[in-house]
């Protein structure tokens, strides 16, 4: 069993810019592929960014958030982080992370992944 759990969420106004961490549990922490994904009311939950297990030495971002956000890990510490950057109104909503233990790369589909927090908000002002 993994728990994961999301802090550093808030509000902030446009053009700000906010650090999300994730901690997880578990020894193997650095063999999970990690992932950020986020959930507008009235919209399906959508991938954000992913890592790579292990180094970290891969990552993927949503075309909406490249260039603006950077996920990284520290697996000395168990934790994945996602910073945001520019923030935009259309960034609002509530921020997942989660863990996929098998594969190695992250995957950009909700299914794929094996656990997940419970999320932090995100509101994002203009």
């Amino acid at each position: 069993q993994v728990q994961l759990v999301e802090s550093g969420g808030g509000s902030v106004q446009a053009g700000g810019s906010l650090r999300l961490s994730c901690a997880a549990s578990g020894r193997t922490f650095s063999s999970y592929a990690m992932g950020w994904f986020r959930q507008a009311p009235g919209k399906e939950r959508e991938f954000v960014a992913g890592i790579s297990s292990w180094s970290g030495g891969v990552t993927y971002y949503a075309d909406s958030v490249k260039g603006r956000f950077t996920i990284s890990r520290d697996n000395a510490k168990n934790t994945v982080y996602l910073q945001m950057n520019s923030l935009k109104p259309e960034d609002t909503a509530i921020y997942f992370c989660a863990a996929e233990l098998a594969r190695g790369l992250a995957p950009r589909t909700v299914y794929e992944y094996d656990y997940w927090g419970q999320g932090t908000q995100v509101t994002v002002s203009s």
